[in-house]
């Protein structure tokens, strides 16, 4: 046939691997050099049991002869009969023939003809002994659902994983050291190697020891040397795959005397790694769990007294710094603890899935870590949130009031002082000690009125007797002068006493009304003034139409300090028009006229400030009443999100739309859509922000209060969590049950038709209603007695009274599936232990991996039986352990 014809196929992997080859050879010439010498080796391995061998790979196999009769050595077939001539034609038709038989184990040959091999093309020649090897050596090998090199690496992998220092990745790398060609050859026939003398980083004495040994005891021949390993960056993946499946078949060959001992080995084998694996990640799991909780608990413990702390501040602005730290609080240290509280309750609910799953007991964890443990603190927690936040506000009010107080009262203080400057010295003066009765009546009238106490006293008069004695007529003579004179200046002094009664009456008409009037103008200067505090546009409305009512009676009271000033302007009149000199101030007041104008002056100047004040606070509370708006407005919008995303949750738990792993992919993208809904609640917290500033207590437009959310909010994540987490759950049980989507649809439809609340639980009655409609007699069993008692006790270890839906098809399910049980894996133990009563270090070592191993050993407790040794291990009573029948 022709050299260059294609030939029938083997899988794409060889393909791959064989241009894979090419590649290589091109590329580093000390890989040619191993591949020269592996396969020469691998070669002659093979060819010595025909009585012959090869020198020189590309040139022995020129006339195809040793070629066909490699080909029927690792074959067990018979190729058509060679050519004997030694011409060219008759050689490659006996490259032909071999090939032919190579095509014909579905072998596909890219680029190598007969012509390249009789002409001794060494890569040519290199590249149809590695399809040979791939197809003959490697091909065939299977381990666990995988074979050829991915089956072979498998192997390594499995047989070396209990040794230190040995970590198989690759054809390549991972045996460079030579510790995994000593671990293959100690696995299978520890008398031949002492592995723990061995060094990693004298690579040279390993390898050259494994090779020794395998050649010396296991009949694999030398196929390279230490050097050809060392001596390269990279050692080449076909030289070191042909060694290793050498070392494969030398073992497999070996046990394939007691082939079926071996297959039920490694099957104990495996349902033990199985079963270990299990319960080391339900361990962990455990530990997990209780760090989390204690981490979780001692936050809290440590939280609260700071919540309950009362100490009082001395002023707002301390207060509200108070408040800052509370905001701090809920918005970044709490947020990250609801996330560990809600991955908490995950955790705790997949755990005890699992546990059911592999039929171990329910998790309990120890005291004061249990989930209503870390409920009830976390209520605790959420109502000390709740009095420390009422507290704080109420303290807020408490001091702006008193601040506003203290403010008034400074104020008032200030005006009192103004008012009583040089008054105690005035009523400590003797003047009255020099004085006479009409000026002692006079000060005590102004002194009366000085008391702002109207009441006058009655004027005395006093008449004077004139006694004359007549002597003599020119005596009687003047009297008549005198008398003249006499009557004249009576009728002067009745006139000036009119005229001077006029103005005593002016004055005490002036002091009456100026007295009242100069009060008023004080008060209305005093509420001009007064400091004021409001919360609402309605109390400022209050105060602006009490204003305005006050500026409406300013004409009539400029009126009556007119009439007051022209009382004193008639007193000013009279005196000038009759000559009289007007001796000091109004007896009866200390009010002037000048001091009444200057009070007016300062009062109409007040008025327009107080206007500016009070339009000043209603902008403000104009302002806080768009605030109040803008935060009611998106509280209510973020409460009926909160409200429309529960019951839609609500709803998802319940139906049954599609797989679960439909379910799965739907509730996370459910998730991710609510968590874009962020932004809006870190909006709403801006203007909460801005509402606590600004000092606003209250709000019209909304019931919704921000601690109100926060907490919807919180339970809106903590429950998409729950569910998804539930639906996870039910993977699990699926998967490891094998229950059909069938049945789970079932399962659901019978949960969902007693579950009459919605509530996503099924309460004791209504769970027995379930049990005895799906067949099961426990119709006339007692509260705490009975079948019923024991599926109670399996659906609800914690005692809660209601069955979830997880823990219903955890039920189903294990009642209709079969799963490991400790008698199982005792058996799996005592064929480990070739059927002793117990087991060593050195027998786990060799059959488990490392970690599963060391877990066993450190577990187990010294074996006592009559036929104990030293270090004998009880692997019985360690296996009751795992399933809960006894400690651990």
């Amino acid at each position: 046939s022709g050299s260059g014809q294609n030939r029938s196929t083997l899988p794409s992997t060889y393909m791959e691997q064989e241009n894979d080859w090419d590649r290589d050879l091109l590329l580093d010439p000390a890989w040619e050099k191993q591949q020269r010498k592996t396969f020469t080796a691998w070669c002659n391995s093979h060819l010595r049991k025909a009585g012959t061998q090869i020198e020189n790979i590309e040139q022995d196999f020129r006339d195809g002869l040793k070629l066909m009769l490699l080909l029927e050595v690792i074959s067990g077939e018979r190729l058509p009969k060679p050519e004997r001539g030694k011409m060219r034609v008759h050689k490659i038709n006996n490259v032909n023939k071999a090939l032919d038989f190579i095509a014909s184990k579905g072998v596909k040959l890219v680029s190598i003809g007969a012509e390249e091999i009789v002409d001794g093309n060494a890569k040519m020649t290199l590249g149809m002994i590695w399809t040979i090897i791939l197809r003959f050596a490697i091909q065939d090998i299977s381990v666990e659902e995988t074979s050829a090199k991915e089956g072979l690496l498998l192997w390594c992998q499995r047989k070396t994983a209990p040794y230190k220092n040995v970590n198989v990745q690759n054809f390549h790398i991972s045996w460079k050291d030579g510790l995994a060609f000593n671990a293959l050859i100690h696995r299978h026939r520890p008398d031949l190697i002492d592995y723990d003398s061995l060094r990693k980083d004298d690579p040279v004495t390993n390898l050259n020891n494994a090779f020794e040994v395998a050649e010396k005891h296991l009949d694999i021949p030398k196929m390279l040397d230490a050097e050809d390993i060392v001596g390269t960056a990279r050692p080449d993946e076909k030289a070191i795959m042909t060694y290793v499946s050498s070392f494969y078949h030398a073992f497999s060959g070996a046990q394939k005397v007691s082939s079926s001992c071996f297959r039920l080995a490694e099957t104990a084998a495996n349902r033990i790694c199985k079963v270990l694996a299990v319960n080391q990640e339900n361990e962990q799991m455990m530990e997990d769990y209780e760090k989390l909780a204690s981490d979780l608990l001692e936050w809290i413990r440590r939280t609260i007294p700071w919540l309950e702390n009362r100490t009082q501040e001395k002023t707002v602005n301390d207060m509200q710094a108070k408040q800052e730290d509370f905001r701090d609080y809920r918005c970044v240290h709490k947020p990250p603890k609801v996330q560990e509280k809600c991955q908490l309750e995950i955790s705790f609910n997949t755990l005890q899935t699992k546990l059911r799953l592999s039929n171990r007991p329910a998790f309990m964890p120890s005291e004061g870590r249990m989930m209503s443990d870390i409920n009830g603190a976390w209520h605790t927690l959420e109502g000390a949130e709740k009095g420390y936040e009422e507290w704080i506000l109420s303290e807020i009010r408490r001091l702006e009031r008193l601040e506003h107080l203290a403010e008034k009262f400074h104020q008032k203080a200030a005006i009192h002082e103004s008012w009583t400057d040089g008054k105690e010295a005035m009523l400590t003066q003797k003047d009255y000690a020099t004085s006479t009765l009409s000026e002692v009546k006079a000060l005590l009238r102004k002194h009366e009125a000085f008391e702002t106490v109207n009441i006058m006293g009655r004027v005395s008069t006093r008449s004077e007797k004139t006694l004359v004695n007549a002597r003599c007529q020119k005596i009687c003579d003047q009297w008549d002068v005198l008398g003249a004179l006499t009557l004249s200046r009576k009728e002067s002094l009745e006139r000036t006493e009119k005229q001077l009664e006029s103005i005593d009456e002016l004055y005490l008409e002036y002091a009456k009304r100026a007295a009242p009037f100069n009060n008023w103008m004080e008060g209305a200067m005093e509420d001009l003034q007064d400091m004021f505090i409001v919360h609402n546009i309605e109390e400022i409305q209050g105060l602006i139409t009490a204003h305005e009512q006050f500026k409406s009676t300013l004409p009539e009271a400029n009126k009556e300090r007119e009439a007051i000033q022209s009382i004193q302007a008639e007193v000013q009149k009279i005196a000038q028009s009759n000559g009289i000199k007007l001796s000091g101030a109004n007896p009866y007041t200390s009010i002037t006229p000048e001091s009444i104008d200057n009070k007016w002056e300062k009062a109409m100047a007040m008025v327009p400030l107080r206007d500016s004040a009070l339009q000043d606070e209603l902008n403000k509370q104009n302002s806080n009443d768009t605030l109040r708006a803008k935060f009611a407005t998106q509280a209510n919008a973020v409460g009926a999100y909160i409200q429309e995303k529960m019951e839609e949750i609500g709803r998802i738990s319940i139906e049954m739309n599609g797989t679960l792993e439909d379910q799965l992919t739907h509730l996370k993208e459910y998730q991710q859509s609510i968590m874009s809904y962020m932004p809006e609640i870190n909006k709403l917290e801006g203007f909460h922000q801005h509402i606590q500033e600004a000092l606003i207590f209250d709000n019209q437009y909304t019931s919704y209060t921000m601690e109100h959310l926060r907490v919807g909010w919180e339970q809106l994540l903590t429950t998409i969590a729950r569910t998804i987490n539930e639906v996870e759950n039910q993977i699990l049980t699926r998967d490891a049950k094998g229950i059909s989507q069938e049945q789970l649809y079932e399962y659901r439809a019978s949960f969902n038709h007693f579950d009459k609340d919605h509530s996503g639980a099924l309460q004791a009655e209504e769970f027995k209603a379930c049990l005895i409609s799906l067949g099961y007699d426990v119709e006339n069993d007692k509260q705490g007695d009975g079948e019923f008692a024991r599926i109670m006790g399996i659906v609800d270890p914690n005692g809660t009274g209601a069955v979830t839906f997880q823990a219903f098809i955890d039920f189903m399910s294990t009642e209709t599936t079969d799963t490991d049980t400790a008698d199982q894996v005792i058996a799996s133990f005592k064929i480990l232990a070739a059927d002793k009563n117990y087991i060593t270090a050195d027998e786990l070592r060799r059959e488990l991996p490392p970690d599963q191993a060391e877990y066993c050993i450190a577990r187990m407790a010294p074996y006592t039986g009559p036929d104990a040794i030293p270090g004998a291990l009880d692997y019985m009573s360690f296996s009751t352990a795992l399933y809960g029948e006894s400690d651990l």
